[in-house]
């Protein structure tokens, strides 16, 4: 069973939880819990896969090339870094920036769970395959998930590129994102609705999917 913060209140005292936290391995290797910036009540929570150096260095996430990047794509539409909520599946950066292990994801559901709940966001977007797959509780790659909105959990979700695949992929990258988070601005201001029923076809909604599908959370709640 996946343990519960349910009884945490607030972000600053979930935060202070991760500081000291040692619920799997990379509390051996970190240098700073990454735990999120941004507003609390953010319209907006942004969802990374786990800290690289410069985050784990400064305790911020997406600091480096790529969060630059993924900031100036959202002030394109009026997001500003301090409008949206960020954080990272993983808390922890993974030595030399592996992907991180089912035991580490595992040990952080709790935390990204309760801060989704706390700050109750109108558009989770998702960055890359890992966040995307996660989240969505499917097989199919960020290729074929990005391009539209999901309705996820009474909210909306949004897959997208990482921006570090942005910065090797070239301009074309870049565009989809910069459609994608156009897709984000219009969610919020009420513009457009999510599909209900995406097509992707080892996509499926919430209430059909099993533990196993629903990966990041493997309950019938975010």
């Amino acid at each position: 069973m996946i343990d519960s913060f349910q009884h945490v209140g607030s972000l600053d005292e979930l935060a202070t939880m991760a500081a000291i936290c040692e619920r799997c391995d990379l509390c051996e290797t970190r240098t700073n819990v990454v735990f999120a910036s941004g507003a609390h009540d953010a319209d907006v929570m942004v969802v990374g896969e786990g800290p690289g150096q410069q985050e784990d260095e400064q305790g911020i996430p997406f600091v480096g090339r790529s969060g630059q990047l993924l900031i100036s794509l959202l002030a394109e539409v009026g997001f500003e870094r301090d409008d949206v909520y960020i954080a990272n599946v993983v808390k922890c950066r993974p030595p030399r920036n592996r992907d991180p292990r089912q035991d580490e994801i595992d040990a952080c559901k709790p935390y990204l769970r309760r801060q989704i709940e706390l700050v109750d966001p109108t558009v989770v977007v998702t960055l890359g395959n890992f966040s995307s797959k996660l989240l969505l509780g499917t097989t199919t790659g960020i290729t074929r998930l990005r391009g539209q909105a999901y309705e996820w959990w009474g909210r909306h979700l949004v897959p997208t590129f990482h921006p570090a695949a942005a910065l090797r992929g070239g301009q074309r990258v870049k565009d989809d994102i910069r459609h994608d988070v156009g897709l984000v601005r219009a969610l919020v201001d009420g513009r457009i609705q999510a599909d209900s029923e995406p097509e992707a076809q080892t996509l499926r909604s919430p209430d059909t999917a099993t533990d196993e599908q629903l990966g990041l959370f493997g309950t019938s709640q975010p």
